[in-house]
């Protein structure tokens, strides 16, 4: 179980790495993505502890698995791709307005317009 958080953590981090130190405005959305996918892992991950049955009534089932959760994940996952379509659609506008996805470019080229 050590092992799994590690790799989740690594991908978290390399996400946060990826918004906070990348200029590209492409690979700030993958980083995005990898946050996202993250946390998705981390609740699924620790979902998996509580029980290991599918939530069932019947008789001999005694450690059920919460369904919240993964209806909580599903949820995430599609609001992420709707956020990821968003900004990749912005970002393709950005790069119609100004011809460039590096951040810098495109604030200096915008503030050179007004």
């Amino acid at each position: 179980m050590i092992i799994e958080r590690i790799l989740i953590a690594l991908l978290f981090l390399s996400g946060f790495a990826a918004i906070v130190g990348m200029r590209n405005i492409i690979k700030k959305i993958f980083g995005l993505n990898l946050l996202n996918a993250s946390v998705v892992l981390l609740f699924i991950l620790e979902g998996s502890r509580i029980g290991n049955q599918a939530p069932i009534l019947d008789a001999d089932i005694t450690n059920m698995v919460d369904p919240i959760p993964q209806a909580l994940m599903l949820t995430a996952i599609v609001i992420g791709v709707c956020v990821s379509a968003l900004s990749l659609a912005l970002a393709v506008r950005l790069y119609k307005a100004t011809g460039s996805l590096d951040i810098q470019v495109i604030t200096e080229r915008l503030q050179r317009e007004h």
